[in-house]
């Protein structure tokens, strides 16, 4: 009973004590985004859920998918790059592959975000692929 009334009473017991079980009570999908968004923070690059229409950024996440897909009979390569606070569709237009572009693939992605059908998007951006050893 006096741990527990410690725990309440002190701001750093509580605050250590609260997230410890934030910590055991969130699923793994959580816990991996609030990882990839300290990283983007740690890299200074801009959230996804912060990008604007038209606004040229640079983000940071992984790959959750990578798809061909055929626009208009050109080769389309696209992908959805993950920060833990949103998706953003990274697309290589005539492009059938990129050697490191692979789902659960670390990189750094800059370039211009236009909105389609309200999400984000990112044609043909400049990119970074990060170290195998670091996702």
């Amino acid at each position: 009973m006096t741990g527990a009334i410690r725990a309440e009473q002190g701001p750093r017991g509580g605050g250590r004590f609260k997230r410890f079980l934030e910590r055991l009570s969130s699923s793994e999908e959580d816990l991996h985004s609030q990882e990839l968004r300290e990283e983007a923070d740690s890299k200074g690059c801009t959230r996804i859920a912060a990008c604007q229409d038209r606004e040229t950024v640079r983000v940071t996440g992984t790959l959750r998918t990578v798809t061909l897909r055929p626009r208009a009979g050109v080769p389309t390569l696209e992908a959805e790059l993950f920060d833990g606070s949103a998706a953003l569709d990274v697309i290589w237009l005539g492009r059938r592959a990129i050697a490191g572009i692979e789902p659960g693939r670390s990189l750094i992605v800059w370039g211009r975000v236009s909105l389609n059908h309200g999400r984000p998007v990112m044609f043909n951006p400049k990119y970074e692929l990060r170290p195998l050893g670091q996702e």
